[in-house]
């Protein structure tokens, strides 16, 4: 998603156009498979009133940082910046009583924090944009609360049904800023559409689906550890693109960071079905990045 939207921005894309367009076509498509599934059916309000509200404030702010940072920064660095969230997952579920900390999860904290410290002071030689940075961190923290909020809202709510809302509440917020800025600009050229359609259908609705289908054959801790290959994508696919490149303390604060997160997630144990259950709400949101 990172490299379709540095290619957006090319070919004179707006990003709040982008957030707009990005949306609206990923909501109409999931809305339709999810009411043909049946996902949508019998929903109480309450749970569509928070499945909005998830979208419209909590993934809109974190998608709006993202795409601004990425106006200012390397996609390969902000990949990187970002998959901190897992570790402030982790901080926020034993701040809140939903997990309890352990000598495994210290350790993962303590390389996340390492690891982000290598990747930032490899990129302090006067090309590191600080607001692109704060905006980057910014989306992690709204990334985490969206993430430890959505755990509560997401249980007992089919997936697909989840995040079908959470696009169309995204697609409200993005509209009502549109409006409020005159109204969007589409007259952008045929590359433009393309990378947008692009992030829609492949980055979104597509990795949504898809992450769904594997997640009921793995399970969530799987499907969390191998998410972790996101950044590793970037950064690769950055390299060839843009010819973006990392230095070798960044690229070893990065290993240091995704470390942090496959010690975080990798089941120590198999644990009962119901254990992981619980656990799956979380995971499920994680999909949306």
């Amino acid at each position: 998603m990172a490299i379709f939207g540095k290619l957006a921005y090319d070919a004179q894309v707006d990003v709040g156009d982008l957030l707009l367009v990005r949306f609206a076509i990923a909501a109409a498509l999931l809305l339709v498979v999810a009411g043909a599934t049946g996902a949508l059916r019998g929903l109480p309000r309450r749970s569509v009133v928070a499945g909005l509200a998830m979208g419209g404030i909590g993934y809109a702010t974190q998608s709006g940082l993202f795409f601004g940072a990425l106006e200012r920064m390397d996609a390969s660095l902000l990949a990187l910046i970002l998959y901190v969230y897992p570790a402030l997952v982790m901080v926020g579920a034993i701040a809140l009583g939903r997990e309890r900390a352990s000598t495994r999860r210290i350790a993962a904290l303590l390389i996340a924090s390492v690891g982000t410290a290598l990747v930032l002071g490899g990129a302090a030689s006067g090309s590191l944009d600080a607001v692109g940075t704060a905006m980057g961190f910014g989306a992690a923290l709204a990334y985490t609360l969206y993430i430890l909020a959505g755990d509560r809202v997401g249980q007992g709510m089919p997936p697909l049904a989840l995040t079908a809302l959470v696009c169309t509440g995204a697609t409200c917020t993005f509209a009502l800023v549109s409006a409020v800025r005159g109204g969007p600009n589409l007259t952008f050229g045929a590359a433009g559409w393309t990378w947008l359609i692009a992030i829609a259908l492949i980055s979104t609705v597509a990795a949504i689906l898809l992450f769904f289908a594997g997640l009921n054959r793995v399970g969530p801790s799987t499907a969390s550890i191998l998410s972790t290959l996101e950044p590793v994508v970037t950064v690769t696919l950055a390299a060839t693109a843009f010819s973006e490149s990392l230095g070798v303390v960044q690229l070893l604060g990065g290993v240091l960071v995704l470390s942090a997160v496959a010690v975080i997630q990798w089941p120590a144990r198999r644990r009962q079905a119901s254990t992981l259950n619980g656990s799956c709400s979380a995971s499920n949101l994680s999909s949306l990045a």
